[in-house]
């Protein structure tokens, strides 16, 4: 799988991804990489994850990813860095009272943080953008003068030292750490695999399926997962331990490309569904239940139905 590009002559370039080009132990060797990065990730969940991924700020980063002609993996990206910014954004805020004790006021510190985070947020947002699109293999990066006149569109008087230093805060931050990979990312390259492990259903639609579910997964977020873990416990009042451990479902990025794939799978092409299925079970690891109940989440918010059908555990 590679992706097309030339910053030379724009008119070629192609944000679709093409399949059945790469050698089965460059897939082998990233399936690795992604599912060890995923299991890393979840082992030091944050107790704040999920913070930054509301239906309004995910809507704002994709409308101006849109604006900006930006493809699909610039604007998960920056979902995800703007996610992984305002955790430790939080986290230094919990941090702030002990460590901070010599001011006259108690927590004034933690207060002043507050401010300006919320302060600062449209700015950091517009950055986490900025930095997504030179991620991305895309020609459409998005400069100082378009963010700017952006911001200024909405009242905000930035200036491009301000915009620059935003970008420098995001950074060091995260510790320059900003090219994560997103749940895109393992849905194409389970794609791959699946082409090459004789998959019927064809890349080039599953992907684009895949694309439209995703997009709705991030505006539907919390609905679809509190979906989910209903269905999962079989019962329609979690407990407040049963929401935290949860937690660890929904950060699940492998568990989340094979629910997509295999919702995509069963809208194309119901009869090949439960091969897909197998087939997804066979190179993650994750249950075929598993599978199914969150095909089952997503399909229910999508078109307010049932199907496929609930396989109650016996």
């Amino acid at each position: 799988m590679a992706r097309m590009g030339s910053h030379a002559v724009p008119r070629f370039y192609s944000s679709e991804p093409l399949f059945g080009g790469v050698a089965p132990e460059v897939m082998e060797a990233s399936l690795l990489r992604l599912a060890a990065e995923n299991e890393r990730y979840l082992s030091e969940l944050p107790g704040q994850a999920g913070c930054c991924k509301d239906c309004r700020t995910v809507e704002f980063i994709f409308l101006l990813a849109e604006k900006w002609h930006l493809d699909h993996s610039a604007r998960y990206q920056a979902v995800e860095l703007l996610e992984r910014f305002m955790i430790k954004q939080v986290e230094q805020i919990c941090k702030s009272p002990s460590e901070n004790m010599e001011g006259t006021k108690g927590g004034s510190s933690r207060s002043s943080l507050k401010e300006q985070i919320y302060d600062t947020f449209v700015l950091r947002l517009v950055s986490c953008i900025q930095l997504a699109s030179k991620l991305s293999l895309h020609y459409n990066i998005v400069n100082s003068n378009t963010a700017l006149k952006f911001l200024q569109s909405l009242k905000y008087s930035y200036t491009k030292q301000e915009l620059l230093e935003s970008e420098l805060a995001v950074l060091e931050t995260l510790q320059f750490q900003i090219n994560v990979s997103t749940p895109l990312a393992y849905i194409e390259l389970l794609l791959e695999v699946l082409g090459h492990n004789g998959c019927l259903l064809p890349a080039k639609p599953l992907h684009q399926m895949c694309v439209q579910l995703l997009d709705f997964l991030y505006l539907e977020r919390e609905a679809i997962y509190n979906t989910l873990l209903k269905t999962a416990i079989e019962n329609s009042t979690p407990s407040e331990l049963q929401v935290a451990k949860f937690l660890a479902v929904k950060e699940d990025f492998m568990l989340l490309a094979v629910g997509i794939i295999s919702t995509s799978a069963f809208v194309l092409n119901p009869e090949h569904w439960k091969q897909v299925v197998e087939h997804l079970n066979c190179i993650t690891g994750i249950t075929s239940q598993s599978i199914l109940e969150f095909s089952y989440a997503v399909l229910k918010h999508v078109l307010g139905s049932t199907t496929p059908k609930q396989q109650r555990r016996k």
